[in-house]
């Protein structure tokens, strides 16, 4: 399956036009996460709903996550292409919705829309660059992929703040629909795969474990301790659905003749390791990309589109660190990129730990862009040396479990950050005895600057609050930068290889 040895001039052009339509494919998915933060706000304060708010991205990333895995293990049964183009439809099919949301509720049931397709999209991009790359050629190309996130977030801020300054939040959602129609278009006419005809059983039960396990897991998160007590009825017992679910999936696809998830990947050390760092910068990333642009512009009362441009930062270090990366990795050592890139994660994380409200916008700005380097070097040398150490018939599942951790870790993080954010507002009103008078969701007014109803006091504690609660956010992120440099020095250094697959 893999093309990358001998091609011809035409084989060479058809080849360079799959990559243009998958890094369109690619873009439109990646725009998502800061386009969406920074108009975030706005759609707050005209559905409301501040209590939901991490719900609008944990929805997205939750079906984003689960279905990764189903959509890499289909991609290694009937082919790459099919699931593909299955995903862009449905994930533009989302975006047309989302726009025409008329409640937050609606909102997020688009969103759960869009993270059906947005599964299929990247961890099957790059596992079509591993078919047709060769060892020496992933590197550089997987370095080019992994930065369209970085470039895609340069252009999602500004187009964010743009479309709610001037047009509406619908076109954040809207701009997917040109992108999509022609990554679509592109793959259809251009990309052609010789899949080996089998008959294949897939593991539907698994899958359905799967989804109950985290979908549990994601509840708890969000309302225990905000909606519902750490010792109530409801939160004990979707603990115990996580519980129970979890060691059946387990059970299930240990005897699962086509396992959603192949067990056995995971008992490579480099796999493993990788993974659970994925998962932890998934954590931080969403740390950034879901809550910065509420603290720039309620804490630092700063425009949207200056909330736009502390995260595009991150969108510049992403995508030099990746392009860089791709490029020193058959002449340097992986280990020592790695941990440069952890150490860069850790520095970054340590400017939002200090963040304060009078710092301005370039301090969160230079951690961005910090941190931006630490996920592009990590996240581009992961990505090759896992596709690197399986054949092709595991290829996938391989790449779909390293995205669907970053994707985990990015739906935990929002729920649990943003229950925490949640707790610790809840918290501090009622510390100042203004429970009576206010609630979570009276943080729509400050986000929108609509003071009108309020006193004094109340615009006081409600602006306090959400700095205080908004810092405890980045204080979680400090915690898991740590977390993720230490799990780097775990991966033994004889796995970080370059073998040819």
């Amino acid at each position: 399956m893999n093309e990358g040895a001998v091609l011809s001039e035409q084989g060479r052009k058809r080849r360079a036009y799959v990559l243009a339509g998958l890094v369109l494919g690619m873009f439109m998915a990646s725009i998502e996460g800061t386009i969406v933060a920074t108009a975030i706000p706005s759609i707050v304060s005209d559905l409301g709903g501040f209590s939901v708010y991490s719900w609008v991205f944990s929805a997205y990333l939750l079906m984003n996550a689960l279905t990764i895995l189903i959509y890499g293990k289909i991609s290694d049964l009937y082919g790459r292409k099919s699931v593909f183009l299955f995903g862009l439809i449905v994930f533009l099919i989302g975006s047309l919705l989302a726009g025409f949301a008329s409640t937050m509720k609606l909102l997020i049931l688009f969103r759960l829309i869009q993270g059906i397709g947005a599964g299929a999209v990247q961890p099957i991009a790059m596992t079509i660059v591993g078919d047709l790359y060769s060892v020496e050629e992933r590197g550089k190309i997987q370095g080019y992929l992994s930065s369209v996130w970085g470039i895609s977030a340069i252009f999602g801020p500004a187009l964010g703040g743009i479309f709610v300054q001037y047009l509406s939040w619908a076109w954040v959602f809207w701009v997917n629909l040109p992108l999509g129609i022609l990554s679509v278009i592109v793959i259809a006419v251009f990309f052609k795969e010789k899949v080996k005809k089998e008959r294949h059983v897939i593991d539907y039960t698994g899958a359905f474990l799967l989804f109950v396990t985290i979908t549990s897991l994601m509840i708890v998160l969000i309302q225990a301790g905000v909606a519902w007590a750490w010792t109530s009825v409801p939160t004990l017992t979707f603990i115990l659905l996580f519980i129970v679910g979890f060691i059946l999936f387990i059970w299930r696809e240990r005897g699962a003749h086509e396992p959603v998830v192949p067990l056995k990947i995971w008992t490579n050390p480099l796999i493993a390791v990788a993974n659970v760092v994925s998962l932890t910068t998934g954590v931080v990333t969403i740390g950034l990309t879901s809550f910065l642009p509420s603290f720039v512009q309620s804490v630092m009362g700063q425009s949207a589109i200056i909330a736009g441009f502390t995260l595009t930062t991150m969108s510049i270090g992403w995508p030099l660190s990746s392009t860089l990366v791709g490029r020193l990795l058959l002449t340097r050592s992986h280990r020592l990129l790695l941990i440069i890139g952890g150490a860069a994660l850790i520095i970054g994380g340590f400017f939002f730990f200090l963040m304060t409200g009078d710092k301005g916008p370039i301090w969160p700005a230079i951690g961005s862009f910090i941190i931006g380097i630490g996920m592009g070097t990590t996240s581009t040398l992961f990505i090759v040396a896992i596709q690197n150490s399986v054949p092709w018939k595991l290829r996938g599942a391989a790449t779909s479990s390293n995205l669907f951790m970053r994707m985990l870790g990015s739906a935990v993080g929002a729920a649990l950050l943003g229950g925490l954010l949640n707790t610790h507002l809840k918290n501090f009103i009622a510390a100042h005895g203004a429970s009576e008078h206010l609630t979570i969701d009276s943080a729509n007014a400050v986000l929108e600057n609509r003071h009108v109803h309020l006193s004094v006091h109340a615009l006081h504690v409600l602006s306090k609050g959400l700095e205080a609660s908004l810092h405890s956010v980045y204080v979680g992120v400090f915690i898991f930068t740590i977390v993720s440099f230490i799990l780097i020095f775990i991966i033994p250094k004889k796995y970080l290889t370059l073998r040819q697959k």
